[in-house]
């Protein structure tokens, strides 16, 4: 393939302006919709390229990219149109900007924007076009067309209402608010453990949960360290009612040793009263004990 594509490079290497457009015979198109609970696509094979795919992961909105089976694109920049189609007189085409690209299977990854742009542009009846000018005055164009796109946009957006709120990148780490100055898990709090306890339930392969427990300075060293415990208990709690075994668990609990903010205004100790929660894959024989006592080197890290 990838020789095709050379061999068409030599032949009009002599012109000024060279134009090479990579799409599929209209009769041949088709959409594929693929996805879980973590990831969506909506893909177009082109034909002698490779692919234009939308992806929507857990938690984001869509990024287009492409897939070029051959490296073909070379380095630089490529401008994104949703192009009008050629029964569209009339109407212009639509600029979404660059986008850098570089010589590997996957050139590039649109913006969130651009991507939205796209789609809005399929379903007008526009062609997502990436145009990049390469050597010499050459031009490439890999096009997708937007035949029978309706139905696999319905079929795309009823797999993306099946995604979860957030990805694993979004939930590994958190902090949970004690804006009470008691160890009770509020209504916010509730809501943020029950997004993390969905998707542990979901991904199997996120096996370890460490929580640091924290207070302000509203008391002394003792009643303070024994909060912050209470805090780390309630959310281990939380989890655990979630069906989380807890040998999967570490609890540490620091009293008022690591504030975020200076303990100086009411502000500043509701930030302090919280609770840290880190996710983990770790191997079967490398998990934690449930509690870990304060004062203790791991408690202290």
């Amino acid at each position: 393939m990838r020789q095709r594509y050379l061999a068409l490079l030599s032949v009009f290497a002599s012109l000024p302006a060279v134009a090479i457009t990579f799409q599929t015979r209209l009769e041949s198109i088709e959409w594929k919709v693929e996805g879980d609970k973590f990831e969506c696509r909506l893909t177009q094979p082109i034909t002698d390229f490779g692919a234009g795919e939308f992806v929507r992961r857990a938690g984001e909105q869509a990024t287009f990219r492409i897939k070029a089976s051959g490296g073909m694109l070379g380095s630089g920049s490529a401008t994104l149109l949703a192009a009008a189609a050629p029964w569209q007189p009339g109407r212009g085409d639509v600029n979404l900007g660059a986008v850098r690209v570089n010589n590997s299977t996957i050139p590039f990854n649109s913006s969130q924007g651009q991507a939205g742009g796209l789609l809005a542009g399929l379903m007008e009846g526009r062609s997502p076009v990436i145009r990049h000018h390469g050597q010499g005055g050459s031009v490439m164009e890999i096009r997708l067309l937007p035949v029978r796109f309706a139905k696999a946009f319905s079929d795309y957006q009823a797999c993306t209402a099946k995604l979860l709120p957030k990805n694993y990148e979004q939930v590994k780490q958190a902090q949970i608010g004690f804006p009470g100055k008691d160890a009770d898990l509020d209504a916010h709090a509730r809501a943020q453990l029950q997004v993390i306890a969905d998707f542990l339930k979901a991904d199997p392969t996120v096996n370890h949960i460490e929580l640091d427990g924290h207070s302000d300075n509203s008391g002394n060293r003792l009643t303070n360290r024994d909060m912050s415990r209470r805090r780390a208990l309630a959310v281990m709690d939380f989890f655990t009612a979630q069906g989380v075994p807890e040998k999967q668990i570490t609890m540490r609990f620091h009293g008022e040793r690591y504030p975020l903010a200076p303990n100086t205004n009411a502000a500043n100790r509701s930030r302090n009263r919280r609770v840290t929660v880190q996710l983990d894959r770790l191997p079967p024989d490398d998990k934690a004990p449930s509690v870990v006592a304060a004062g203790s080197a791991a408690a202290t890290s």
